[in-house]
């Protein structure tokens, strides 16, 4: 595995979904759904494929924070990234001049997933295995090596993790085998059994459109709510009381993703209804993480592959959702981000939670033809991807057609 990295490449690509307002909510109301998408290039031929998500226009500074960090990057080999992967994280994460951008948040994260993506995907196709195989298989210690613990050992600490890890291993060859075969072994036979619901823009309409959807699914099924930050504190909580008749499971990003305790108090409020909160898509780093968990302002930890730093730090979040016995529903969608999340999905359930009680993923049937390896979903449920590699790789053709703004889509658009 003496593969060294030659070159860094980067594109912007950007899908037109404004003009059919396709990923629309609340507060976001004309996202073209778009990727910062790296190709790591070595001596020996093997490449590795990243990405990070983004909604459209400021897609271009993202290119320019991976541009910025491939210095960093080229020239490495890849057996000394993965022999060290903490430190090589600490590098793109702590450079002397670059941290300033962030810290570890902001357009430079975004880049720093994006790049530490594409390693991932380099590595898992260097061993010839999915990534999701590819950290089933790891030692423990080799997986707690990965992680960064500055700022969250007063949550987790490094033998904490590790103690998870090792108690998990009992019944980790069985978990593994089931998936192969059903990953959901007590989920219905076929459909989908849990809907989610946009909400925030008028209240009347939410009470109807809720009122609706609860009926056509009917009790027994499960109804979620979505309101993208909309509400302040108290909003939410009136918001949200006044559709706890039809009994969602919980509401999702109620506030400001920055605000840690207006979670706790919007979760606080709503717990003798029976709903909880969950977020994390928007949040930035381990640390937000870490004090939304010691705040009980969270009952549902939603990661996002490419909002965090890559695979690393969202394995720091797995484990510590996993101590504070908060269950990890991970956010998919976009451009990408289901083929990148059910990899960690399959890993959290074999290696860390050993359980699929309260625990789905997002899945959203769109834009999944760009890619050489989508998603395969059976009966409601994600299949285990079989190539080896994090699915990050894109249809060069489609990168071709929808790079902007040069692509022949974008040519279209602009000169119309």
């Amino acid at each position: 595995m003496s593969h060294k990295i030659i070159n860094v490449t980067v594109r912007d690509v950007r899908f037109p979904t404004s003009l059919e307002q396709h990923g629309s909510d609340a507060m976001h109301t004309d996202p073209d759904y778009s990727t910062a998408y790296v190709v790591i290039d070595t001596d020996c031929g093997l490449k590795g494929f990243g990405f990070t998500f983004t909604l459209g226009k400021g897609t271009e500074i993202v290119v320019c924070a991976v541009e910025a960090l491939a210095g960093l990057v080229v020239g490495k080999f890849l057996q000394d990234i993965v022999s060290d992967f903490r430190g090589f994280y600490r590098l793109l994460t702590s450079d002397g001049q670059m941290r300033w951008l962030g810290p570890e948040k902001g357009v430079i994260h975004l880049a720093t997933a994006a790049v530490l993506n594409a390693v991932w995907d380099l590595w898992a196709r260097a061993e010839g295995k999915p990534l999701w195989k590819l950290l089933v298989d790891m030692d423990p210690k080799q997986i707690v090596s990965c992680i960064d613990f500055r700022y969250i050992t007063d949550a987790l600490t490094e033998e904490e993790a590790l103690d998870i890890l090792m108690k998990a291993q009992d019944g980790k060859q069985h978990r593994g085998d089931c998936v192969f075969l059903k990953l959901c072994t007590d989920a219905l036979k076929s459909g989908w059994t849990k809907f989610k619901v946009k909400v925030g823009a008028d209240l009347e309409d939410d009470i109807r459109r809720c009122r609706l959807i609860r009926q056509m699914i009917g009790p027994s099924n499960t109804l979620m709510i979505d309101a993208n930050q909309r509400w302040d504190v108290a909003e939410a909580i009136s918001w949200v009381s006044s559709l706890a008749e039809f009994k969602p499971l919980w509401i999702e990003e109620p506030t400001s993703p920055d605000d840690i305790l207006g979670h706790a108090a919007i979760s606080k409020a709503l717990a003798p209804l029976g709903i909880g909160v969950a977020t994390g898509e928007q949040c930035h780093s381990r640390v937000m993480f870490k004090q939304f968990l010691q705040a009980s302002a969270l009952q549902f930890v939603q990661i996002d592959s490419c909002r965090l730093g890559s695979v690393n730090e969202n394995l720091a979040v797995l484990l510590m959702a996993h101590k504070f016995q908060v269950p990890v529903c991970p956010h998919a969608g976009g451009v990408g981000l289901c083929e990148l999340v059910q990899h960690l999905i399959l890993f959290d359930y074999i290696c860390v939670s050993g359980s699929l009680s309260n625990r789905m993923c997002e899945y959203v049937d769109h834009l999944h033809e760009h890619f050489t390896s989508p998603v395969v979903i059976h009966n409601a449920h994600y299949m285990p991807p079989k190539e080896p590699g994090y699915s990050c790789e894109m249809l060069e053709s489609s990168v071709q057609r929808h790079q902007y703004p040069d692509g022949d889509v974008w040519k279209m658009i602009i000169n119309k």
